[in-house]
C-alpha cells in the first residue's frame, strides 16, 4: 500500500510538471497531456523495459492513464492558481524525483538486483521522464546541465541502502530517502551548488 501510493503521488508530481513545461510552451490540449504523460511514464516505461518487465507498468495498470488524464484537467482548470511558474515547476518536478528513485529502487529489489542497480534503476525512472520532456518541447534536458539532478537521485538512494543496514523499518527508510532527495535538491539550488563546469568561461 505504502509503495503504491508513493507510485501514485510520484505519476501525479511529474504530471503536473508536464503540464507547467507544455502550458509555458503554449501547447494544445492534446500536446498538453501528451507531454505530462511521457514525462510521468517515461522513466518508469524505460526501466521496466531494461528489467524486462512487459507490458510496461502503465500498460498492465490502466489507472496511470486515468490518473494522468485527471491530473491534467485539474492543473489546466487551476492553472491560475500556480502564481508563481517557475517554482512551481521546480518543485512538482523535485518531489518527482525524489518519490520516482525509490520507485525505481524498490522494483529493483523485487527482481533481485545488487544495490548499485537498483540506484541506476531509480535515478533512471527519476530522470527520463524529464529527459524525454525536455526534448520534445526544444529544451536541453535539466540532467545534462550544470544543476545537480541525477547526482542526488544516486545519493538518495545509497542513504536508503546505509539506512536498511539498521534495524528500521522499510517505509520509515524509504520515507528519509525521498525527503533527503527533496532537501538536498532544494539546497542545491537555493546555495547554486552544481558540478564543475569543464569549459573554460572564456570559450564560446
Amino acid at each position: 500500500m505504502f509503495y503504491t501510493l508513493i507510485d501514485i503521488l510520484g505519476t501525479i508530481a511529474f504530471a503536473i510538471s508536464g503540464v507547467l513545461v507544455a502550458m509555458n510552451k503554449k501547447l494544445d490540449v492534446f500536446g498538453v497531456f501528451i507531454i505530462a504523460f511521457v514525462t510521468a511514464v517515461g522513466g518508469g516505461t524505460l526501466r521496466d523495459v531494461l528489467i524486462g518487465s512487459t507490458p510496461v507498468g502503465w500498460m498492465k495498470e490502466p489507472s496511470y492513464i486515468v490518473i494522468i488524464l485527471v491530473t491534467v484537467i485539474i492543473s489546466i482548470l487551476f492553472s491560475n492558481k500556480l502564481k508563481h511558474f517557475r517554482k512551481s515547476l521546480f518543485l512538482f518536478d523535485t518531489i518527482g524525483i525524489g518519490l520516482y528513485t525509490m520507485v525505481g529502487v524498490e522494483k529493483g529489489l523485487n527482481v533481485g538486483l545488487m544495490p548499485i542497480m537498483c540506484i541506476a534503476l531509480g535515478t533512471m525512472t527519476a530522470c527520463f521522464g524529464g529527459v524525454i520532456r525536455d526534448i520534445l518541447c526544444n529544451e536541453i534536458p535539466v540532467i545534462f546541465r550544470k544543476e545537480v539532478y541525477a547526482t542526488i537521485c544516486i545519493a538518495g538512494g545509497s542513504i536508503y541502502f546505509i539506512i536498511i543496514q539498521f534495524p528500521v523499518n522499510s517505509e520509515i527508510a524509504y520515507a528519509v530517502a525521498i525527503l533527503s532527495i527533496i532537501v538536498m535538491r532544494l539546497l542545491a539550488v537555493k546555495f547554486k551548488i552544481s558540478l564543475p563546469n569543464i569549459y573554460p568561461e572564456n570559450r564560446k
